[in-house]
């Protein structure tokens, strides 16, 4: 009997005794169908080509071991919806990583010029404070980094709160001069 007169069965039959012409015969009769219920999935060409081709490759490499508990045509049509829903899924996969490398790209290449340039400010405003007069520079860490109130300084150095005062407001005064409104701003 010819081989395109040969019922699904019969061609599954030769295909799992190794005979390629039951292959050909196979791919001839589903691939344009397969292929037609393919790209109305996916629009795609080139995917539709690439799924189809590891479909007949898995079946011919797979020959001797394939079960098929329904028809034929069943088998084949639940292997390409398969491969198209994981195609679909490795591709949204694929692009929510992508995005998220282009987003921690360009959030932490922000991070990073944000960090360098929060420690530059930090390091030029210490060395502000630092050219300040000892007493003032004194007074000026104890009210910002201890954050001690204008009495407690005043007890602590035997001085009066209108002293602490007066120097708190003269190294603001400075400060601000030195580093310019928008930084002092920032820090004060």
């Amino acid at each position: 009997m010819p081989i395109d007169l040969l019922s699904d069965e019969e061609l599954l039959s030769q295909l799992q005794q190794g005979k390629r012409d039951a292959f050909n015969q196979i791919y001839e009769r589903y691939y344009s169908l397969l292929y037609a219920h393919a790209y109305r999935k996916l629009q795609s060409k080139e995917e539709v080509r690439d799924i189809l081709q590891n479909l007949f490759i898995h079946i011919w490499n797979n020959r001797e071991n394939i079960i098929i508990h329904s028809s034929l045509s069943s088998y084949l049509y639940t292997s390409v919806r398969n491969r198209i829903l994981n195609f679909i899924r490795d591709t949204k996969v694929r692009e929510q990583y992508m995005a998220s490398i282009q987003e921690f790209s360009e959030k932490g290449e922000n991070l990073i010029e944000s960090q360098l340039q929060e420690k530059e400010l930090i390091r030029i405003v210490e060395q502000e404070v630092a050219l300040l007069p000892p007493q003032m520079r004194l007074i000026f860490e104890m009210s910002r980094n201890l954050e001690m109130s204008h009495q407690e300084i005043a007890d602590e150095l035997n001085i009066s709160p209108l002293t602490v005062r007066t120097q708190v407001r003269n190294a603001l005064r400075i400060l601000r001069v030195k580093l310019g409104t928008h930084i002092f701003t920032i820090f004060f």
